[in-house]
């Protein structure tokens, strides 16, 4: 598949399986359209000249930049379980209106993991996992700072058991930051891996979403947390991670908010809700979002022409030399397969957005046991089963989308939800322009 695109005057070709990125002329993208047997236009063009290009993709075909065969790796699919994301409480000090998690309690009750279900599942995941030497688990909620008594104690506790087993525990937490005090965040910039930050950009934008449980706003609650905690944080990772809703399309205002704030660590992910919520962003805002992308991107350049400092926008990286393994890219996230995720009372879910569906509960820490045919659907997924995958540019950088999203609004793991779809291909073209400015002035 090759992807003909223009960005503010450049034009573009994208080989998808050989990963080759080229700057050509309008004509030459109009001759691959032709190609590719999309709509073109060679009106007026001189048939010589037209010759002369194709002559010129013959070539480029034969060394495998253009018009490269299609990969055929095998997919990575292990049984040994590599990662459990703890529900460590299904409570938040937050009213969220566009929360998954129906405002931290998963359309039911609010409950806290105790220490030992938070044991039996660090004793599940090093069972389960085989020859592995190195184990992930994420503290995620509701707000897990609500139940930090049990996040130490289960650190502590994986941390001696691991080193018993010859493994490794990597620990990530994600939190709104309302809790996130000196000490707090002193002992998770000891033990944590990685810290995700809940924060939505400008603050009338948070404070409109955002809200406490008495229905305030919490933006001035979180951001100075936020803040010193980043600034604790030094050269760890972390990274704040927002959600733009149909209330601002004008997100790329959020995103450098928070880059001017100095959090420089960026994600900022598209609200998924049901077409009857306000918030639900529809197929007729996909050319406004594409359009805000864009403008984004042309900020980051114009950052980077200016010699300041960059702030880190996630949908903006792409690495086309090396980045992760195409077999895993393939395989795509693993959950359902060889990441779990575990509610208060022990049950294991696929992963934390399934946790509200009781049809996809797969077992529970205490049997240790798993139901096999569910596993099997997420198992048996993978890039090639994703018929709507199989032309699109973008198949080795989102591997097919996310799962919870697919079943949930097209009632099957490979049948990728199309709004998501299109936001990636509008990101990719961006990244693939970042990447093309900063390869011309040879800035990694």
């Amino acid at each position: 598949m090759v992807r003909v695109f223009e960005f503010d005057g450049r034009n573009y070709l994208f080989d998808s399986e050989s990963g080759a990125l080229h700057v050509c002329d309008a004509l030459t993208g109009e001759v691959i359209k032709k190609m590719n047997g999309e709509p073109y236009d060679l009106t007026g063009a001189d048939d010589k000249v037209v010759e002369e290009i194709e002559k010129e993709i013959a070539e480029l075909k034969k060394t495998g930049v253009l018009f490269s065969e299609n990969k055929k790796e095998i997919p990575i699919k292990s049984d040994l379980v590599k990662a459990l994301c703890l529900h460590i409480c299904h409570d938040c000090n937050l009213s969220c209106k566009y929360c998954f998690a129906g405002k931290g309690k998963y359309k039911g009750k609010a409950e806290y993991m105790s220490f030992d279900v938070a044991r039996r599942a660090v004793d599940f995941l090093i069972k389960n996992s085989g020859n592995r030497k190195i184990l992930e688990m994420d503290f995620f909620g509701g707000e897990p700072l609500m139940n930090l008594d049990v996040v130490k104690k289960t650190v502590e506790y994986a941390k001696e058991e691991g080193k018993k087993a010859g493994k490794t525990f990597l620990f990530t937490l994600t939190t709104n930051g309302v809790l996130l005090d000196d000490e707090t965040a002193d002992w998770l910039n000891r033990e944590m891996e990685n810290v995700v930050l809940s924060v939505d950009g400008r603050k009338e934008v948070h404070d409109g979403v955002r809200k406490t449980v008495n229905g305030k706003g919490s933006y001035e609650v979180i951001i100075n947390n936020i803040k010193n905690f980043v600034k604790k944080r030094g050269d760890k990772h972390y990274y704040v991670r927002g959600t733009f809703t149909n209330k601002n399309l004008d997100f790329s205002n959020d995103v450098l908010a928070l880059a001017d704030n100095g959090l420089d660590q960026i994600s900022l992910e598209p609200v998924v809700l049901k077409e009857d919520d306000e918030l639900y962003i529809g197929k007729d805002k996909l050319p406004k979002i594409r359009e805000e992308y864009r403008k984004l991107c042309r900020e980051y350049l114009s950052r980077m022409e200016k010699g300041e400092k960059l702030f880190n926008f996630f949908h903006f990286n792409i690495d086309l030399e090396g980045g992760v393994c195409l077999k895993k890219r393939i395989s795509a996230c693993g959950a359902g397969n060889e990441y779990f995720s575990v509610t208060p009372q022990g049950d294991i879910f696929p992963c934390h957005q399934f946790a509200s569906d009781p049809e996809y509960k797969m077992g529970n820490v205490f049997d240790g046991k798993l139901d096999e045919n569910i596993r099997a659907i997420f198992r048996n997924a993978n890039l090639y089963t994703k018929e709507k995958c199989k032309d699109c540019f973008a198949k080795y950088h989102c591997s097919g989308g996310c799962a919870a999203n697919n079943i949930h609004f097209n009632g099957d793991i490979n049948k990728p939800y199309e709004i998501t779809c299109e936001m990636m291909k509008a990101r990719m073209e961006c990244a693939l322009h970042i990447y093309a400015e900063k390869k011309e002035k040879g800035i990694k």
